[in-house]
Formats: structure tokens, sequence, C-alpha cells
């Protein structure tokens, strides 16, 4: 069965760097269908700022042909030695919005869900690069929504430069993020997402972009000293 994960850890800037450089691929990790290496940025920092792009930490996105191929990387490859100290989820994949070329394969729609579970859901754009300001003025207010959101249990953002932005947030119950996504929320300023939205519908910040939707299947690890990030029901 495909499966995903999504790793932090704290690493030396030159492990970062290498990883961003030259991320693991399906011809070099077996099992390994595509990964996505990036450093962490924090959600709603200034845009000159150091928190915009953390090379002591990475951020790891990945799909794979079973949980086996996680095992065996996190065992012997450079890298998954590295990303095995660090915290992880391990994902069934449940829904997605657009798609990415590099993850052809995935349906709509796999499987169902309840408003009440816990959700964990993971974005992934290319940029063009002349909208950057455009997609800063309308998606920091945003980042400041899903951060500073009380169904949150963990948001965060990553970047490998030059153009490839993700965020990555775990959420209680499914209920509330929808509700953020559709400005319900029960919070300041509720629709900043909505309205980023209908902003890039007219004029897209993209190449590509995707939202997945996944639940957890297993979390391992800890990261900055906590554990159990995914709620349980």
């Amino acid at each position: 069965m495909t499966v995903h994960s999504f790793h932090l850890v704290e690493l030396p800037w030159t492990a970062t760097a290498r990883a961003l450089a030259r991320p693991p691929t399906c011809a070099s990790v077996p099992g390994l269908q595509h990964a996505e290496c990036l450093a962490l940025m924090r959600l709603g920092a200034a845009t000159v700022s150091p928190e915009r792009m953390q090379l002591r930490r990475l951020a790891v996105f990945a799909q794979w042909r079973d949980e086996a191929a996680i095992d065996q990387f996190l065992a012997d490859h450079p890298l998954g030695r590295h990303l095995a100290v660090g915290w992880h989820v391990r994902l069934e994949f449940l829904r997605r919005w657009s798609a990415l070329a590099a993850l052809p394969d995935l349906p709509r729609r796999a499987g169902t869900w309840s408003q009440d579970e816990p959700v964990v859901a993971v974005t992934v754009a290319r940029m063009r690069l002349p909208e950057v300001p455009r997609f800063l003025r309308w998606g920091k207010p945003v980042e400041r929504l899903v951060r500073d959101h009380p169904g949150t249990t963990l948001a965060l953002a990553a970047v490998r430069p030059p153009r490839t932005i993700s965020t990555f947030s775990v959420w209680r119950t499914v209920a509330e993020m929808e509700e953020m996504v559709h400005g319900r929320s029960s919070v300041t300023e509720p629709d900043r997402h909505a309205v980023a939205m209908a902003e890039r519908r007219r004029r897209d910040f993209h190449h590509e972009f995707a939202t997945y939707r996944f639940r957890a299947l297993s979390e391992h690890g800890s990261w900055e000293g906590r554990t159990g990030i995914v709620p349980q029901r």
C-alpha cells in the first residue's frame, strides 16, 4: 500500500543544504516514489528574517511503496539516519485538490473520514517568481491564521529555493480544518484563507499547487520536546 511520511529534524546547516541540493530519489532509495526536502520557515515571520529559512531545520515530505521502505531508508541511508533521530508521522492518503506532476497517480479521493477525527494537511506549491510579492501580501495573513488557530496542534511551513514552498498542519478535527478553509472559524478575521484563495483564482501565484489530506497512521520520535502531536480519538 502506498504510504506517505512527513519528517522534521534539526541538523547542521551543511547537512540541510546537501539535502536541498540533492534530495533522495527513487533511483537512489529503494521503495521511494518521491521526496521533497525543504528548510523550515516560521509561519508569519518577517519577509527578511532568518526565521524565513531555517537551514538548521529540515522537513521531508515523501511518498513510499510501503512502510518497510521507510524503515529501510531510516536505517540504511545517510539522510535517513539523520531523520531517524527526529520526528515523523506516517500518513494514509485521503484526498487531494489539484495535483503535482511529481505525484501523478494519486486519485482525487481515497477512503472516507468523519468530521470529528484528527487530520493532517500538506500543501506543496511551485511559485511563479514574479508573483512572490503578491503571494506574500495575501499569504502572510493566512500563515498567521493557521499558526494561531486553536484547532491546530502543529503548523509550519518550509521552503526549497528558488520556487518550492510547502505547509504542514495537524488538526484536532476535520471539522475545524474545514471551518478555517471556508472562513467560518470563531477567530479574528476568519475569512483570511477564503480571501487569499479567491485572489489565487483571480491570478495564480503558482505554476503548480496541490493540497493533500491525510490520516495519521503512526507518530515517531519528538519535535521540540513534544510527543503525541497527533491527537488521539
